[in-house]
C-alpha cells in the first residue's frame, strides 16, 4: 500500500510535458522564442518520431525537437503576462556578490549556465548581474557577448509576452535600474 502511494505521488510529482501546435509560440532554452512551424514525422533509426520544427523569431534558424523529448530540452511556452512583475522584481533585487578573486570565466560558466536553464528568471538575473557589473568595469568580450544574449533572451519573451515593441521593453527594464531606491 506506501509504495502504490509513494508510486501515485512520483507520478503527481512529474512536470506536465507541454504540448504544442502549428503557429504556437514556445521557448528553446539560449536561443529564445521561436515558432512551431510544423510537427513532421521522420525515420529515426528505423523507428517512427514526431518532431515540432520550430523557427526562431530573432535570427530564422531552424530546431528540431523530438516530441519525446520536450521536457529534458526545456522547451516551453511563453510565460504568461502576470508573471512579468516577478521578472521585474527578480532583477531589483539584490546581486549576489561574487568574490572579488573570481575570474571572469568562471563568471562566464556561471551564467552560461543559467541562459542554459531556460528560465527567464535566470536570464533576468544574468541580465541584472552583467548590467551592474558592466557599470563599474568593463566586461570581457564573453561577458558581453553573454550581456547581450541575456539582453536579447529577455526583451524578446517579454516583449511577445506583453504584445508590445521590444524598445518599449528595454525603456522598462533600464528604468529599473536608473530609479533611486
Amino acid at each position: 500500500m506506501n509504495e502504490k502511494s509513494a508510486k501515485q505521488q512520483t507520478q503527481a510529482a512529474k512536470p506536465e510535458v507541454p504540448e504544442f501546435c502549428i503557429g504556437d509560440l514556445a521557448v528553446y532554452p539560449a536561443h529564445g522564442v521561436g515558432r512551431i512551424e510544423a510537427i513532421e514525422t521522420k525515420m529515426v533509426n528505423g523507428e517512427e518520431h514526431d518532431f515540432y520544427i520550430m523557427k526562431i523569431l530573432e535570427n530564422g534558424m531552424v530546431i528540431m525537437i523530438p516530441t519525446w523529448n520536450v521536457a529534458s530540452v526545456g522547451l516551453r511556452g511563453i510565460i504568461d503576462e502576470e508573471e512579468i512583475p516577478k521578472i521585474y522584481a527578480a532583477m531589483q533585487t539584490d546581486r549576489v556578490p561574487s568574490p572579488e578573486s573570481q575570474t571572469w570565466n568562471r563568471r562566464y560558466r556561471e551564467y552560461m549556465d543559467k541562459i542554459k536553464t531556460g528560465s527567464l528568471f535566470d536570464v533576468a538575473e544574468v541580465y541584472r548581474d552583467l548590467f551592474l557589473l558592466k557599470m563599474t568595469k568593463d566586461l570581457s568580450f564573453g561577458e558581453r557577448k553573454l550581456y547581450d544574449t541575456a539582453q536579447v533572451l529577455l526583451v524578446k519573451e517579454l516583449s511577445t509576452a506583453k504584445n508590445t515593441s521590444e524598445e518599449k521593453i528595454i525603456s522598462e527594464i533600464e528604468s529599473l535600474f536608473t530609479v533611486d531606491n
